[in-house]
């Protein structure tokens, strides 16, 4: 399947000086630190993430990057709440941009992860992830925002390209996976999906 996007139709996105997306509702995430001095983002990391796993429209994500997930709220929790991670964006199943990390700063997305010979891309990546599962296709309302934020983030930023995080982590990580339709991004600049 194709994905038509309408360009007329994208969200128009405006990144401040400090590496906000003037539009997202900003929501601030411990896990996150200075990036290495020479390293200026060029990689986009395309993730997908539900919790509880399968479950949609919840705080559990939100609760997660900004570590207050209560272990006792869902059986899955108890192994994860203790994790210190964060992605620079999420985007909910209806379209909603919530941004936890300056582009500035380097989030904790990736863990380890291999990129054309250079490791540790939290270094060199934004990461954005989707709200959703292997087994359930994104909604349009995703695309749509994700569509218009590499294109932003193109602009701003010298991004050579968008891989899914389980080409840079293969054998630890599956997402987005297989239902993820990369040519939302295919006009935007060079992809690889698994």
């Amino acid at each position: 399947m194709t994905l038509a996007v309408n360009e007329a139709a994208l969200p128009l996105f405006t990144l401040d000086d400090e590496g906000w997306i003037v539009e997202a509702r900003h929501v601030v995430s411990p896990n996150q630190d200075a990036r290495p001095d020479t390293q200026c983002p060029s990689l986009i990391v395309i993730h997908a993430i539900s919790l509880p796993p399968d479950d949609f429209g919840g705080p559990g994500v939100e609760q997660l990057f900004t570590n207050t997930l209560d272990p006792s709220a869902h059986p899955y929790y108890a192994d994860i709440w203790c994790l210190r991670v964060s992605a620079h964006f999420f985007i909910r199943r209806d379209g909603e941009l919530i941004q936890f990390v300056s582009t500035r700063a380097r989030a904790w997305h990736a863990g380890v992860s291999e990129w054309k010979g250079r490791s540790r891309c939290n270094d060199f990546s934004i990461g954005i992830e989707l709200e959703g599962c292997d087994t359930r296709p994104f909604e349009a309302a995703q695309y749509s925002r994700l569509s218009a934020l590499v294109r932003c983030l193109k602009h701003a930023f010298p991004i050579e390209d968008a891989v899914a995080h389980s080409t840079i982590a293969p054998g630890r990580k599956t997402d987005p996976g297989p239902l993820f339709d990369w040519s939302c991004l295919q006009d935007i600049l060079p992809c690889t999906p698994d």
